[in-house]
């Protein structure tokens, strides 16, 4: 299997043991959405700001690597045409039963966002990318075919790892790695990863996070940072995870 097949059977064993990103919605907050009451997560533990989305009614939004049902149901409820691509057969397994038990549609694709992306140029109003690029080897073409598939004036919010997680063992106690770490290239992280069940992961700079994003063209209006809501660094409050909002000029 190559890294990112890897990486699809990884999380779907993540869910069936119950992964906290990898359980949908109940009905309740489904119908809190629909009165106008939601919150979505790009990261950890600080949820995106709404000022963010603007009106979502009628918008059409892009899920990339967004599967779980988790956002797609809430910005269906508020009134978006929404569209999610994930590589779990688990994740898109739980965005079908919640459209089912909600009674809505949505289009639902399995592929890699590391390869071209399967959508006409334009036909996106907002893409909504929670924290997954750290499982992708190479994010700057993830970016330019953002940039593609979002119409002008189009969106993207994204949740992005600043690498400092790589950095510390298990316990967040002792400095581990160097970066970048990229156990396609470095037997001990690959060693590391395996011994966790952790899939293959890779540590990304912001040149290429933030960086990538604006040699695609895009302009950043909105930033804030996150700590991983448990853990020593989290008691710390170091930052560990960075959201975006950009848009297409």
């Amino acid at each position: 299997m190559n890294y990112q097949d890897v990486n699809a059977h990884t999380i779907d064993r993540w869910i069936e043991a119950g992964w906290e990103w990898g359980t949908p919605i109940s009905h309740e907050i489904y119908q809190a959405a629909q009165r106008g009451a939601w919150d979505v997560l790009l990261t950890p533990t600080k949820p995106v700001p709404h000022a963010w989305f603007g009106e979502l009614r009628g918008k059409r939004v892009l899920g990339l690597a967004s599967g779980g049902g988790q956002q797609m149901p809430i910005f269906t409820a508020l009134g978006a045409q929404c569209t999610v691509l994930d590589y779990s057969e688990r994740q898109l397994e739980s965005e079908r039963m919640v459209a089912q038990r909600e009674g809505y549609d949505i289009r639902i694709i399995r592929a890699d966002m590391s390869q071209p992306l399967p959508f006409a140029d334009g036909e996106f109003d907002l893409i909504f990318h929670p924290v997954s690029n750290c499982y992708v080897r190479e994010v700057k073409p993830i970016w330019r075919e953002c940039f593609r598939v979002l119409c002008p004036g189009g969106t993207l919010l994204a949740g992005l790892d600043n690498g400092m997680n790589y950095i510390f063992d298990d316990d967040e106690r002792m400095l581990a790695n160097a970066l970048p770490f990229d156990p396609l290239t470095n037997p001990e992280q690959m060693a590391q990863l395996e011994a966790t069940d952790s899939g293959v992961q890779f540590s990304h700079t912001l040149e290429e996070q933030i960086g990538g994003q604006l040699e695609a063209g895009f302009v950043l209006t909105g930033l804030y940072e996150d700590t991983n809501g448990e853990g020593r660094l989290h008691e710390f409050n170091v930052p560990t995870y960075i959201a975006t909002r950009s848009v297409r000029p």
